[in-house]
């Protein structure tokens, strides 16, 4: 039976710091979702198990052939059947059809090939696409469904998919998740897309503590750490409670002691007592107050024991917490308005043609469509970022947008400079705690932009963009889920469900639309 098993895998990261420890894994025949906050190592995970990298310590055994899904694009000069593996299998059938073909040629042809890569990639959502068409020509979402079929004609053993919906559309997702659905070998998957989630036969989490498997799918899973957290977070109570209930009877028995001592000096001071008795008093008390430290100390140390396995048990986070200030949006007033709006490129047909959009008050407006339907050629159309071939746009100074790239944030500048350059009515105070509210405490909110990783971004996007004392009447999000863990998500979708300004969304997430109370939907069809 395939199978990948860990024994005691530990793995430091360049500069040292420890990242994964002592995990001991196994992964079988069924389908995995590898879950965690950023920054726990889910994607070295994957890498280790696919050999791109050697533990510090520990061993990785892979028993079976692995197929890996690359999320970067290969060599410019890739071909639709480069990236599908099938080059050299289409060039011998075509040797044959020529009769040019050598007998190795004969012994090794795939007369279904040509079949079977139209079958995998109408599974996938996409058109019989020819062999030689260039792969750079795709769209990213054209691109990582290629990239899928490719593993589903190798038919490996197992399948490594790392945010495999990022980038996809609602038809993209929908195909990735018919994929899983009907895979039959190992696959194991690292997704913040609950929905994909749902299709797991189990799913492992990494914290800081290590990692767990929970069998089942995502709710399964949801639920189960939902009452295993609740447990220990009582047992880590408990375990507090405990030990300051002996350091206060502690305290008390040394104010004890302390009192009866101090009498027993003044006593002696009156000369009441015969120094050979007061000898005695002293020894006596001197002993009494060891063995009432040493118990004491007994006690504290067993007590200090109950609270470390109660800790060891609950990972000491950082929470994200996504509290807007109150935009004070009247509900009658216009913020955005596109009336008979058309733009596009230069030397290119119209994206947009005579559109007309209309946001009064706090509506929260879900903008949907295919890939290559014209939502983010729409959003830089409201925003002034692509002016109108013909009719007219008008929207509210206090708006604010967050694309995918953010754009906002000057790579070269510090997350607490480029705050303060977003938002110059805000202080320092303000500014600091802003940063906090979304785990950029003390040092982290002086890490230079250009060096964070892609979810830490897009915090501190978010950060500067929703998070300021004078917050913006409308807010603009495309695609704001696709960087974050399902944590951080969960905290986004509660400051944004709070927020009484509008919302104009991209988001393929239809769980995340939900979640936030989306009104209405304005749907975009390919020109």
């Amino acid at each position: 039976m395939p199978l990948i098993t860990l024994h005691s895998v530990n793995y430091r990261l360049p500069d040292g710091t420890p990242l994964l420890n002592d995990l001991e894994l196994s992964f079988g025949p069924h389908r995995t979702g590898l879950v965690g906050r950023n920054g726990t190592g889910k994607s070295t995970l994957l890498r280790l198990l696919a050999g791109e990298l050697q533990p510090s310590s520990g061993r990785v055994s892979v028993e079976g052939r692995i197929g890996r899904l690359r999320q970067s694009p290969g060599a410019t000069t890739e071909t639709i059947a480069d990236v599908l593996g099938v080059t050299a299998g289409l060039a011998r059938l075509r040797r044959l059809d020529r009769g040019e073909g050598s007998p190795q040629d004969a012994a090794e042809a795939d007369w279904t090939l040509p079949a079977r890569i139209e079958m995998a990639l109408g599974a996938l959502g996409l058109p019989p696409l020819p062999p030689d068409r260039p792969a750079a020509s795709l769209s990213g979402g054209q691109r990582t469904r290629v990239e899928l079929a490719r593993l589903a004609l190798d038919e490996p053993d197992f399948i490594l998919l790392d945010e495999p919906t990022n980038n996809l559309d609602a038809d993209g997702r929908a195909a990735v998740g018919e994929l899983l659905h009907g895979w039959r070998t190992g696959a194991i998957v690292v997704s913040h897309d609950r929905a994909l989630l749902h299709e797991m036969d189990a799913i492992v989490e990494l914290t800081s503590l290590g990692a767990s498997t929970f069998g089942g799918n995502w709710d399964h899973y949801a639920a189960r750490k939902a009452i295993e957290l609740e447990a220990a977070r009582h047992d880590l109570s408990h375990a507090e409670r405990q030990l300051a209930e002996l350091d206060h009877k502690a305290q008390q028995a040394r104010e004890r002691k302390a009192r009866k001592d101090a009498g027993g000096v003044r006593s002696a001071a009156r000369g009441g007592v015969p120094k050979i008795v007061l000898g005695g008093m002293k020894a006596n008390a001197e002993e009494t107050r060891g063995e009432l430290s040493r118990l004491a100390g007994r006690r504290r140390t067993e007590a200090l024991g109950d609270l470390a396995a109660a800790r060891s048990e609950v990972e000491i986070l950082a929470p994200l917490s996504v509290v807007l200030a109150p935009s004070r949006l009247p509900a009658g007033r216009t913020v955005l308005q596109l009336v008979a709006a058309s733009a596009g490129y230069e030397g290119e047909a119209p994206v947009l043609s005579e559109i007309d959009l209309t946001i009064a008050g706090p509506e929260r407006i879900a903008l949907t469509g295919a890939n290559g339907s014209g939502k983010s050629t729409l959003l830089k159309l409201a925003t002034g970022a692509l002016p109108p071939i013909a009719g007219t746009v008008r929207i509210t100074p206090r708006h604010a947008m967050l694309d995918q790239q953010v754009r906002q944030l000057d790579p070269t500048l510090s997350v607490r400079e480029n705050y303060l350059r977003l938002n110059p009515g805000d202080g320092e105070n303000a500014c600091r705690a802003a940063l906090a509210r979304f785990m950029f405490r003390a040092e982290a909110a002086l890490q230079t932009v250009g060096t964070l990783s892609g979810g830490e971004i897009l915090r501190a996007g978010l950060a500067a963009t929703i998070g300021s004392s004078t917050p913006p009447e409308l807010l603009i999000l495309d695609e704001p889920t696709n960087h974050l863990d399902i944590h951080a998500i969960a905290a986004v979708e509660a400051g944004l469900r709070a927020f009484d300004g509008a919302l104009l969304v991209v988001s393929h997430d239809r769980l995340f639309l939900e979640a936030i109370g989306i009104t209405r939907e304005v749907a975009l069809s390919r020109p």
